[in-house]
């Protein structure tokens, strides 16, 4: 490979971005001035769309990698004295656990290794048998195992019992269908330089309005706190500490081309090529 030549990623994140989008990183910004004020609502707007949750749903962006944000999301959402049923089948399931220890918020799993989903009906099972949880935590697309996860099916099972639930849809979002009028779930997670196609630098966290305005004191950490987060950009349009205002508006222009591109469906059809091509490849 000659020093010239840029590499293509592959991976689910950090991954190649476009021109254009590198090119959304060249002007700067003020992070308290109202053009990216209108920035980081529009983004927020746009994710909201995205997930068909404008009616109910609010977005909060925050700083960091997607394992921020998901920390942030569990700490925020999770009371003190709540516990959660981790369904793991890799790594980032694993990494839930972990976070959880962390910050001292009990918890417990289904661990079915790297082969196999979990089955709606042993969350459902558990979700009887031990009545102290308070909520179940999924990763959607388990990138380290290639487990595409029953996420559907679990919501509902996880709504029958009246838990709320936790999606980590890091690898996911963008790429993979979410209609928050027909996926109920407590908040959803994703970050900038997944499927979308951003750099990486925030994450944001999808979440049921109703279920935030009772997270205040939840948090373990004043910089992760998504209710103080939120609350402070409803009033000023900002973030509370210094965002990284490149990155922000370079995923602007991510979500922007995503739309262009077909959105979701346009994604689930590049998929489909690349599994037909694969196929056949495997057949030769």
């Amino acid at each position: 490979m000659s020093s010239n030549t840029q590499p293509y990623l592959l991976t689910p994140g950090p991954i190649t971005t476009s021109m254009s989008t590198k090119r959304a990183m060249l002007s700067d910004w003020g992070s308290w001035d109202q053009d990216f004020n209108d920035i980081t609502a529009e983004v927020c707007e746009r994710i909201l769309t995205l997930a068909n949750a404008k009616e109910h749903h609010v977005c909060v962006p925050v700083q960091g990698s997607g394992s921020f944000a998901v920390e942030a999301t569990l700490g925020t959402i999770v009371p003190k004295d709540g516990k959660v049923l981790v369904l793991m089948n890799g790594a980032y399931g694993q990494r839930i656990a972990k976070s959880l220890d962390y910050m001292g918020r009990a918890h417990c799993s289904i661990d079915m290794g790297d082969y196999a989903p979990p089955k709606p009906e042993d969350v459902a099972l558990m979700l009887a048998t031990d009545l102290e949880i308070t909520h179940v935590a999924v990763v959607y697309c388990e990138t380290s195992s290639g487990i595409l996860n029953p996420v559907a099916e679990i919501a509902d099972v996880v709504k029958q019992a009246g838990k709320g639930l936790i999606i980590d849809a890091m690898s996911a979002f963008g790429a993979l269908p979410v209609d928050a009028t027909a996926l109920p779930f407590d908040a959803l997670i994703s970050a900038a330089n997944k499927c979308i196609e951003g750099v990486p630098g925030f994450g944001y966290a999808i979440i049921r309005e109703d279920i935030l305005r009772q997270c205040k004191g939840n948090a373990h950490s004043l910089c992760l706190d998504l209710f103080d987060q939120w609350t402070y950009l409803q009033k000023t349009g900002q973030w509370r500490f210094t965002p990284p205002t490149h990155v922000v508006a370079a995923f602007l222009q991510a979500l922007k081309e995503h739309e262009a591109e077909g959105g979701v469906e346009g994604a689930m059809h590049v998929m489909r090529v690349i599994v037909t091509l694969w196929s056949q490849v495997c057949a030769i």
